[in-house]
């Protein structure tokens, strides 16, 4: 393991490999927190878009993982999906940095859950966001 490793999980994090998309998008690290689940991810060259910035991308996806996943939680561990995600880019994030992403629910009703949620490095947030799920009933 290395020192970046070593660090992330004597601050609690731990490493999740995820099947389908999500796992191509990680390793993505997990925590529980006082106000609930952070998500994160160390980035790589392999997240850098041509300008060797950490793509948009990556960080609108790893927003769209993270709040799904608190909507999840919040309603029940019944699937959620997003149908509107709006995101705002607020600074650039670079390689070897660790994401950090965390949201909140701000509204459930029986067939929808209102987000909000940032992804930040070192306490500087780099991306915003707000999205609405669909709780969808699952399949048989």
């Amino acid at each position: 393991m290395d020192a970046a490793h070593e660090s992330l999980s004597a601050a609690g994090w731990r490493q999740r490999t995820l099947p389908g998309f999500a796992g191509l998008v990680g390793p993505l690290w997990t925590r529980k927190e006082e106000q609930g689940w952070a998500y994160g991810l160390l980035t790589t060259r392999d997240h850098l878009n041509p300008a060797n910035r950490v793509h948009g991308g990556l960080l609108t996806t790893l927003i769209d993982h993270a709040l799904s996943a608190i909507a999840w939680e919040a309603v029940e561990r019944r699937a959620c999906v997003t149908v509107q995600l709006d995101t705002y880019f607020l600074a650039a994030a670079r390689e070897g940095q660790f994401l950090e992403a965390r949201g909140r629910v701000v509204k459930a009703t029986s067939s929808l859950v209102f987000m909000q949620g940032q992804v930040s490095v070192a306490g500087l947030d780099v991306v915003g966001a707000s999205a609405i799920l669909k709780i969808v009933a699952t399949a048989p």
